[in-house]
This record gives C-alpha cells, structure tokens and sequence, in this order.
C-alpha cells in the first residue's frame, strides 16, 4: 500500500512537471513566432518606402474676400537622400464686393535633397495659369484674361515626423525667375505647411 501510494505521489509529480514544462516551451513558441511576425510586418518593402504622398491645403477668408486652394503632391525617392516628384494645383478667390470669382490651376515639378533627416533643399518649376481681371474705364466693366506664369522656386524645408510612416513640414521657397505677369510681389517667399506619408 505504501509502495501504491509513493507511485501514485510520483506519477502525479512526474506529470505535472512535464505539463509545466510543455506550457514554458508553448509561450517561448509563442513568443518567437510573435518576434518574428513582428519582424515581417513591420519591415518595409523596396516598393513602400520609395513613394511618398502629401500636399497642402489654403484656406482664407476676411469680410468681403475668399480664398481656397489645394495642392496634391506625390514624390519618388531615387535614393534615401534624393528625391523627384510633382504636384498638381487648383484655387478658387471670391471678391464678394467687386462680384467676381477667379479660378487659377497649374502644375510643378519637385527635387529634394536631404542634408539630415529633418532638413532638405528643394528646387521646383512651376507653371500656373491666373486669371487676371482688369477694370476697363471706357465700358466701366472688369474684363477678364489668363496668363500662364512659370516660377522657379529654390530654397528648403524642415521635416518633423509624428508617427511611423507620417510626418509634418514646413517649406520656404524663393522665385528667381520674377516673371512680369506674377501676381506675386517681387522675392516674396512661398511659405508652406503640409503633411506628407513616407516622407
């Protein structure tokens, strides 16, 4: 009876030491198959980390005036530090006392150069369409044109990432063509803010 009772003892031991021993090697399995999808699904693919997204939208408006624009942008990184791409652009201005509307579109192309992470030099060439309207004297009406304006902007911005794939800039660019038709005042800078995914 005594010997009974110590096989029991040992058999239950026995049994219960092997099932311990089965959940620590389930939870290391468990924990290197975690590890290792972990590793998978956040490493990125050539193909993700190439392309990158973003723009800016213009908002403004005061008493009789309106302004909207937006301004899509894609880009495409030929190596981690340099980078080509371009944007397309459409605004809209209300004068409500003066009762017209103008809308302005046109497109550009982009370079970057990182100097570090957070910091880049940017050159674009850009070409807008403006309608241009003119009060004329003799049939005391506004008559209205478009002129096609190109712009060479040259200057940078600073980068800040907010998570892990987007980040937040702000660029400060220069025109150094100074067209004759620009609706712009001579070196007035194009300062922008925006947001951009893969950037």
């Amino acid at each position: 009876m005594k010997h009974l009772f110590l096989a029991l003892i040992f058999t239950f031991t026995s049994l219960s030491i092997a099932q311990g021993m089965d959940s620590v090697n389930v939870q290391k399995d468990s924990v290197i198959v975690k590890e290792e999808t972990m590793t998978q699904s956040t490493a990125p693919t050539s193909h993700e980390s190439k392309w990158y997204y973003g723009g800016t939208i213009g908002f403004n408006f005061w008493s009789d005036y309106f302004y909207l624009s937006i301004e899509p942008m894609v880009g495409y990184k030929v190596t981690p530090k340099l980078s080509i791409g371009g944007k397309i652009g459409y605004s809209y201005i209300n004068y409500s006392d003066a009762d017209f509307d103008t809308h302005n579109y046109g497109a550009s192309i982009f370079s970057r150069f990182r100097v570090i992470p957070q910091i880049y030099l940017h050159g674009e060439f850009v070409y807008w369409s403006y309608e241009t309207v003119v009060f004329n004297q003799s049939t005391l009406n506004y008559e209205s044109g478009r002129d096609w304006v190109p712009f060479i902007l040259l200057g940078g911005g600073y980068v800040q990432n907010i998570g892990p794939n987007t980040s937040l800039y702000v660029e400060v660019l220069v025109d150094v063509l100074q067209d004759e038709n620009s609706p712009y005042e001579d070196w007035d800078p194009f300062v922008s803010f925006g947001v951009g995914i893969g950037f």
